[in-house]
């Protein structure tokens, strides 16, 4: 039996924490329960909810995030509560109760054209990875069985992906009305089959590289968190439709520029700078007035 540790990260409401443990407990789906009687197929969930300051639970992948109460502080709770879960898991009851054969659950994949003519957007009707990736060839991808499928083919380029979707980037010389029904076709197969898209150890090797969110870099000053914070709410959603991503790289209070990454459809996206000259630079300058001069992407 997986030994299961927990990592505790805070999010950006100070009301959820979230625990991560280094093995996938779900196969399937995502879960929310907002009281023990919706989260009558989770036993775990059920448990938790005996806690008298728990008000949501979440489920998903490889981590449990939880909503409390304002009776509480998570300081006083939080270490009890890894505890208690680190218990739960390791003594192998059952998390979810979820449909064991994954053709049970057919997986369904539809192609979705992105800004960059280069990319494509491959959308799944589940949750596939709990946070970003990208590969940028072959060798990136060896923590990646979905990824390495993909570069099997001679026409793909890059692989990027990011909770329900997959975004492909071909090379040049590849025609997408050629190849689109090919890479579906592989992906959807993939995930029907309930293969694991990336390792779990990747992923918690990722989020113990990197903090959960940017906000929590305590390096950051306080320019620089409201530029995340505008980020994350206004520009990373319309991003994410787009197959691709934005991360907030650095501020220079001195010349007030802003430096961004470029990930997944957007990166190298012919229209990537229209975007980011008259859409994020004039947002930030309009909310922020004199503090930004001017925004630059770098790929990813």
């Amino acid at each position: 039996m997986k030994e299961h540790n927990i990592t505790i990260y805070t999010t950006t409401n100070p009301a959820i924490l979230k625990f991560e443990t280094n093995h996938f407990i779900t196969k399937n789906n995502s879960y929310e329960y907002k009281n023990i009687d919706e989260a009558k197929n989770s036993p775990l969930a059920q448990q938790l909810f005996y806690l008298p300051f728990i008000k949501t639970v979440y489920i998903s992948g490889n981590f449990i995030a939880l909503e409390r109460f304002d009776i509480v502080a998570w300081d006083d709770v939080r270490d009890e509560v890894a505890q208690q879960l680190v218990d739960y898991l390791n003594s192998g009851e059952v998390v979810v109760h979820e449909q064991e054969d994954p053709q049970s659950v057919p997986a369904t994949v539809y192609a979705e054209n992105t800004p960059n003519p280069a990319a494509m957007r491959f959308v799944a009707n589940k949750l596939i990875v709990p946070t970003i990736f990208e590969f940028k060839n072959k060798e990136e991808a060896k923590d990646s069985d979905l990824a390495t499928t993909l570069f099997q083919f001679p026409y793909v380029k890059e692989v990027f992906l990011d909770e329900n979707y997959v975004s492909v980037t071909k090379t040049e010389a590849a025609d997408w009305n050629e190849i689109t029904l090919e890479l579906r076709e592989s992906i959807q197969a993939f995930l029907t089959e309930g293969k694991e898209v990336v390792s779990a150890n990747s992923i918690s090797k990722q989020k113990q590289e990197a903090p959960a969110t940017q906000l929590q870099d305590e390096n950051l000053d306080d320019t620089s968190k409201q530029i995340i914070d505008i980020l994350e709410e206004y520009v990373k959603p319309a991003v994410a439709s787009d197959g691709g991503n934005i991360m907030f790289k650095s501020y220079d209070e001195s010349t007030k520029k802003v430096n961004v990454i470029l990930q997944g459809a957007c990166s190298g996206c012919p229209s990537s700078t229209f975007t980011l000259k008259n859409g994020i630079e004039n947002m930030l300058k309009n909310m922020m007035g004199d503090k930004i001069g001017e925004v630059v992407a770098l790929n990813g």
